[in-house]
């Protein structure tokens, strides 16, 4: 009785703690704007069991894909386990999933191989990031922060694994003691079972509550250390794939305020929605975190801070200071710096910064040159390009501001009708000494 009160009494905390959390996480999304309208959920769900359960785009790294792919696939196997193991906290029971039968062998089984499995790969990461100078684990948005975050998640599941066998190997010696039922089936554990054949039936007790214990209360801590991690991506990449943007990778969605203005100057008979002349003037792209789409938020939320779209960027690769991955980091970064102001003073507040320049500077959002390799390559879906098109439109339609080569095309534009410094009455000139032959 005394271990359910206060299996209770930290599960209460454990959740009241996420939901202040995810309640602060929901006022940041209300400072954001729409993005575009969700349908096509036939195709979203198709894309989520493809890109997010299949692992599909991880997969381009064959090796590093396939551990990534195992420990995702492990988690969601071992849940089920973190589910019956809260139910038995709460009411005193053992294994109370065992009523299933087959399919509850089945399920154990693959947790207990899962454990190892995922456990083994662990070693693998913490390995590369602490003995292997990886490229794309550096830049200048990787601070040591980023590595220790990465490194006391890793070390996190391996005790997660860890205990989740030691359980199991006591929980199989103290039956095979006494001579009783054991529920499910565990091939790694069996293996190693007989380790503890020479620990007296008090110790193996005492091991399998200590077990049970430090890994419900890890996942317990887990799940509250997560939302401040970049290991955030555990609860946020399978919403993200499913929210995906379904157009094509580089097209330019076009700014609905632009849009309706062009409309009312070329077709004023033809606009039926017409603002009220004292409507606020919204600001054209993005300067800062107010400016961004939800879409844009949850990339950044998502966002696993793997490198893959630094690594394959013809900006970054050619020395330039473009890192997709530090503008959907810096985001995040922003958003957790001014989102408290701005939830509790209004979206008129600020604090003298912006995402604009004291995060990202206008040589990195001009360096892009817009192929899409990044969002291509992201293995959840991130549309990097998006927000570096919408900070782009705020330089160019808010501060006239954009480097001389693409200054002198407006200008052409603007007084040729072409991006040639040419009049349109001198454009044939070139063609004037050309004879064409006629039979």
């Amino acid at each position: 009785m005394v271990k359910q009160i206060v299996f209770a009494i930290t599960l209460i905390a454990t959740l009241g703690i996420f939901s202040f959390t995810i309640n602060r996480i929901i006022r940041f999304f209300k400072l954001t704007r729409p993005a575009f309208p969700v349908r096509d959920f036939g195709k979203r769900f198709q894309i989520t069991l493809e890109v997010a359960l299949g692992q599909t785009k991880i997969f381009r790294r064959p090796f590093t894909g396939l551990l990534h792919a195992l420990v995702f696939w492990g988690f969601c196997v071992i849940a089920v386990g973190s589910v019956e193991m809260i139910i038995d906290g709460l009411f005193g029971t053992e294994r109370v999933l065992k009523f299933l039968g087959p399919v509850y062998s089945l399920i154990i089984a693959s947790g207990d191989i899962f454990g190892l499995v995922v456990a083994i790969c662990i070693v693998i990461f913490l390995a590369r990031r602490l003995f292997f100078h990886i490229r794309r684990f550096e830049g200048i948005e990787m601070k040591s922060v980023s590595h220790m975050d990465a490194n006391i998640a890793l070390s996190m599941i391996l005790i997660l694994m860890i205990s989740l066998l030691g359980m199991n190997m006591a929980y199989l010696e103290s039956h095979a003691a006494s001579a009783g039922t054991v529920a499910g089936v565990y091939p790694v554990s069996t293996l190693f079972a007989g380790i503890l054949s020479g620990i007296p039936a008090g110790g193996v007790s005492v091991m399998y509550e200590a077990c049970w214990w430090v890994h419900i209360l890890m996942i317990f801590v887990f799940a509250n250390v997560l939302p401040y991690s970049k290991h955030f991506h555990v609860f946020m990449s399978i919403p993200n794939v499913f929210l995906s943007r379904l157009d094509a990778l580089g097209k330019l969605q076009n700014m609905d305020n632009i849009t309706l203005e062009v409309k009312m100057m070329l077709y004023p008979d033809a606009v039926t929605i017409i603002p009220p002349a004292d409507a606020a003037v919204e600001r054209f792209g993005i300067m800062d975190v107010e400016d961004i789409s939800w879409k844009n938020y949850l990339d950044s939320l998502a966002c696993t801070e793997c490198g893959r779209c630094t690594s394959v960027c013809p900006a970054n690769l050619t020395g330039k200071r473009l890192s997709p991955r530090k503008i959907i980091m810096d985001v995040r970064a922003r958003m957790k710096e001014k989102g408290p102001g701005l939830v509790k003073n209004g979206l008129t507040w600020s604090d003298k910064k912006s995402l604009l320049r004291d995060y990202i500077s206008e040589e990195e959002l001009w360096a892009c040159t817009t192929c899409n390799a990044c969002a291509r390559e992201c293995p959840i879906n991130i549309n990097h390009p998006s927000i570096i098109i919408d900070m782009r439109r705020y330089l160019v339609m808010e501060e006239a501001s954009a480097p001389s080569g693409i200054k002198w095309i407006f200008g052409n534009i603007e007084n040729n009708g072409a991006a040639w410094h040419f009049s349109a009455d001198d454009r044939m000139l070139w063609a004037r000494d050309i004879s064409i032959r006629t039979n």
